[in-house]
């Protein structure tokens, strides 16, 4: 993972499994829409982390492998299925070298997690796995940097905290994500995005924010000053047992042409 201490991400797996949130089901709806996630079909889900996309699809009857560099992500990922009785297929690999044999899905999925790989060589695998006429599909849930918000306010802190952090502001992701389908031979499909307030308690919020790249790899007693402000922050400006925090899905579609 470049620009982030993968051991550290791998140690905060219980604070995913917690307290982040998975992608809401909308999401699936959307993808369902351009052919992603139907019964019976074959999914690879990349860079999968605890499963959230992975388990979703095979909770709807899709034949899913998820594929991660962690084995503690894997494990909590293993855990959470095994809780939810579904069977999925877990593989410890990257995404730019998955091991895994040509043509053999029908989609590939990334959710959060495509800005961590090598983009070309990540693509050219998907490429590789994916069968005629399969689609690749990029998805992300970022909260909303809006003025005057919970994610605005505690975004603006983590940059005071860790000023290397460069993942912050609401990006363009469609530009560098279209140049990639192109250079690796896929035909873009479609894209979706939408926006919702997410709910959490203000202790569950923190938690959500020390397992998020801008914070992970700080030292514990730089994590632990900022976490300490943060909790603060939220008492003084929004104070109560819930904190709203505006988030936005998105994701890219595109295809590995059939002939």
């Amino acid at each position: 993972m470049p620009g982030v201490d993968g051991d550290r991400f791998g140690q905060a797996a219980d604070d995913y499994v917690k307290y982040r949130k998975g992608f809401p089901p909308e999401t699936l709806t959307a993808l369902a829409q351009t052919g992603i996630g139907g019964p019976g079909q074959r999914v690879l889900d990349v860079g999968c982390g605890t499963g959230t996309l992975a388990r979703q699809f095979a909770a709807q009857g899709c034949v899913v492998t998820g594929l991660d560099v962690d084995q503690r992500m894997l494990a909590a990922a293993a855990q959470l299925a095994q809780e939810e009785g579904l069977s999925i297929d877990w593989v410890n690999a990257s995404a730019e070298d998955t091991g895994l044999t040509e043509g053999t899905f029908a989609a590939v999925t990334a959710g959060q997690c495509w800005h961590w790989f090598d983009a070309q060589r990540a693509g050219a695998e998907a490429y590789r796995l994916l069968r005629p006429g399969g689609q690749l599909a990029i998805c992300g849930f970022d909260w909303l940097p809006q003025a005057d918000s919970v994610s605005g306010a505690t975004e603006s802190l983590i940059q005071t905290h860790n000023p290397a952090w460069d993942l912050g502001g609401v990006r363009d992701y469609e530009t560098p994500i279209r140049e990639m389908f192109a250079a690796s031979g896929f035909v873009f499909v479609d894209s979706f995005s939408f926006d919702l307030d997410v709910v959490y308690a203000p202790a569950s919020w923190r938690r959500r924010v020390a397992a998020s790249a801008g914070i992970v790899n700080l030292a514990a007693e730089a994590a632990e000053e900022f976490d300490q402000q943060l909790a603060t922050l939220l008492a003084e400006k929004y104070p109560g047992p819930q904190v709203v925090t505006p988030h936005r899905v998105y994701g890219f579609i595109a295809q590995r042409p059939s002939a």
